[in-house]
């Protein structure tokens, strides 16, 4: 079966379970129907409309802060147009990462960025993410234990689960920051590792090469950025946090704040998962099951979860669509001085 072959097949089958979880495991999760959901959304204002969009625009907003961090001499503005072309595209595919990722490279290069420090920027950002989104159900099992509610197995395996890799995670990127001989182990075992993959395939740098030449760029993309970067991502996640909290009091699903969290923390934990577009269909049962574990009432914590997604996914495409038009119309560097520029 050939690659593409392959990629087809893994979008149909993506696209068909998000639709089988839209269509028959929402209800069937919930004990509700359609009918009560589109009842409960048609009572959403276009005032509160906006109030949900703007949020949303805030937490974009703050996650440019990250990405500028992660790439010197990138605008706000600049940031915030590539952030939503690349999640536009990435969350129109099941494992649409790639595609986002590809998205993203394809502007920064055209704006003069250099490939060693695009993907120096695509590896930060894509660890800070990542720590960003285990570390969510271990800061949702201290507000619940603070809170006194109860602590669900569910979201309790979900936290060890997620400090076990973090741990593991960080480690590897600590160690290739400050050690030379870690980075170079950490790569000559890359090497071995993907030496199927580029046996047929000719390289001008090996994997322990490369890990050790980018450690130097990194560990200077983090020494003078980390905390930028770190305070982009709480901005991020504590706007879009506000709009769960919101959007679960306009459908009236009122829990206490440490419950809502641990919903949202298990929703975001689980965007990760690529076996649909942008994890939908996957994210919103989780947190449905999660609201009604916790004596919320199905139709509102179905409401509640589909509303979120419209404004958190859905809205993300059409502004993906405008980003790529500002993009178009946008400067570029000429492709003398993008061929002139070191990789």
């Amino acid at each position: 079966m050939s690659r593409r072959t392959k990629q087809v097949l893994r979008t149909v089958i993506g696209l068909g379970l998000a639709v089988v979880l839209l269509g028959w495991g929402f209800p069937l999760l919930a004990q509700t129907t359609w009918t009560e959901v589109f009842a409960e959304l048609r009572k959403v204002t276009w005032w509160q409309s906006l109030e949900f969009g703007g949020l949303v625009l805030l937490g974009l907003g703050c996650y440019t802060f990250t990405f500028t961090g992660s790439l010197p001499g990138l605008s706000h503005w600049r940031a915030f147009i590539v952030n939503i072309c690349g999640s536009s595209v990435s969350k129109l595919l099941p494992g649409g990462g790639a595609v986002g990722l590809a998205a993203t490279y394809t502007i920064l290069r055209s704006w003069g960025f250099t490939n060693r420090d695009v993907s120096t920027s695509a590896i930060v950002t894509g660890v800070w993410n990542t720590l960003s989104r285990i570390a969510l159900p271990i800061v949702a099992i201290a507000m619940l234990w603070l809170g006194h509610d109860g602590l669900p197995p569910a979201l309790t395996n979900a936290a060890i689960a997620a400090t076990v890799s973090g741990v593991a995670i960080f480690a590897v990127f600590v160690a290739i920051l400050a050690s030379e001989r870690a980075a170079q182990s950490i790569g000559r075992w890359l090497d071995r590792l993907l030496a199927p993959v580029f046996r047929r395939r000719e390289r001008t740098m090996s994997v322990a090469e490369l890990v050790t030449d980018m450690r130097v760029r990194i560990n200077e993309v983090v020494r003078t950025g980390w905390v930028q970067m770190t305070l982009g991502m709480i901005g991020f996640f504590g706007f879009y946090y506000l709009l769960f909290v919101l959007i679960m009091h306009t459908v009236d699903v009122f829990l206490p704040l440490g419950i809502l969290f641990a919903a949202f923390a298990i929703g975001r934990l689980l965007t990760a998962v690529g076996v649909t577009p942008g994890g939908l269909g996957v994210t919103e049962s989780a947190t449905v099951i999660a609201l009604v574990g916790w004596g919320a009432d199905g139709t509102a914590a179905l409401t509640g979860a589909i509303l979120f997604s419209i404004f958190t996914h859905l809205m993300e495409v059409p502004l993906g669509a405008l980003g790529w038009l500002v993009w178009s119309m946008s400067p570029k560097a000429s492709p003398e001085e993008i061929e002139a520029t070191p990789a």
